[in-house]
């Protein structure tokens, strides 16, 4: 284990203001994706939040409930967009952050996270022994920030889906890319609570970290073997509960790719609307070639633009001409 990163030490925590950390998303009709699909396709940008993913509306929500309850330090135990958001909102707030990441993490995303004056410790060559090194850490004030399964989280993630009835007409079908479940939770709770509960999902992962289209295929999340895609912030061996619970109550549809077809939606993406997002996110766009598939009737579509901040336009390409023979 080793250290790095700082504290800021004239830090001094503040009071939770009445306004939401995460800023309220566009959403936009894409022509060109729109034609492409033989859809009506819009595109809620999430990955024009502060810190470039839908995380913020979720952890932000969560770090300020925490502090009202009293949290004096906030843990986080990744090493990406969920690691970046907490330090984010913890600098926010004035409240010491501390992200436990695994060996694996890149030099981009400790940077990100030193940018908000966190603490960085890293730990363990997989998320799960840089996890378990965050619980060990707990007490005195400090809480733990999950990356994904928590009800403060999908709480705050649901404002997305809130933002969406004032923005456009009822869609019947949203895509949302699927890493531990954390988006789809908090997209379905926001579909239930807006009386859209006819409206279906299409829950899209990648071949190497499809552990959601494990949970429907099991009966429920399991756990499985390993984390095989270039899209790494799909990377959760099993998905919360509540994300495989809510197939229940909701029309929720699985989609597996592959890495080549996720980076292509990545392309296609930039192309279009000149946004540059990771393959997790690229998997929900390039999953609009099988909305009529599971959703025959389906005429007008929504993809979250979940964001992220682990790509730049040098790793699209490299990560583009890696999968082109797939």
């Amino acid at each position: 284990m080793h250290l790095a990163g700082r504290i800021g030490e004239s830090a001094t925590i503040k009071e939770p203001s009445a306004m939401p950390m995460h800023v309220v998303t566009p959403t936009i009709q894409s022509t060109e994706l729109s034609r492409a699909a033989g859809l009506e396709v819009m595109l809620k940008i999430e990955s024009i939040q502060p810190c470039g993913s839908f995380k913020l509306r979720g952890i932000g929500h969560a770090c300020e409930s925490l502090l009202r309850g009293g949290a004096t330090r906030f843990i986080s135990s990744s090493g990406g967009n969920a690691g970046y958001a907490v330090a984010y909102a913890g600098r926010q707030l004035g409240v010491p952050v501390t992200v436990v990441v695994p060996e694996t993490t890149t030099a981009r995303a400790k940077a990100l996270i030193r940018s908000e004056d966190a603490e960085i410790v890293v730990q363990g060559g997989s998320w799960q022994e840089a996890n378990a090194h965050a619980q060990s850490l707990l007490g005195n004030g400090a809480v733990f920030i999950h990356p994904f399964d928590h009800p403060l989280l999908w709480d705050g993630h649901a404002t997305m889906i809130d933002e969406l009835t004032t923005q456009c007409v009822k869609p019947d079908v949203v895509i949302c890319s699927v890493g531990g479940g954390g988006l789809l939770a908090g997209v379905g709770e926001g579909l239930l609570r807006a009386g859209w509960k006819d409206v279906g999902i299409l829950a899209v992962e990648t071949e190497g970290a499809a552990s959601y289209a494990a949970a429907l295929r099991q009966g429920g999340p399991v756990e499985i073997p390993a984390i095989e895609t270039i899209a790494t912030s799909l990377g959760a061996k099993k998905v919360c509960d509540r994300s495989f619970e809510l197939t229940k109550e909701l029309n929720i549809q699985s989609l597996v790719l592959s890495d080549a077809e996720a980076c292509r939606g990545s392309v296609d993406l930039l192309d279009a609307h000149r946004l540059m997002t990771e393959p997790a996110c690229g998997a929900s766009v390039a999953g609009l070639v099988s909305v009529k598939t599971h959703f025959p009737q389906a005429r007008r579509v929504v993809v979250i633009v979940c964001g992220g901040v682990g790509a730049s336009a040098a790793q699209l390409r490299d990560w583009t001409a890696a999968t082109s023979a797939e």
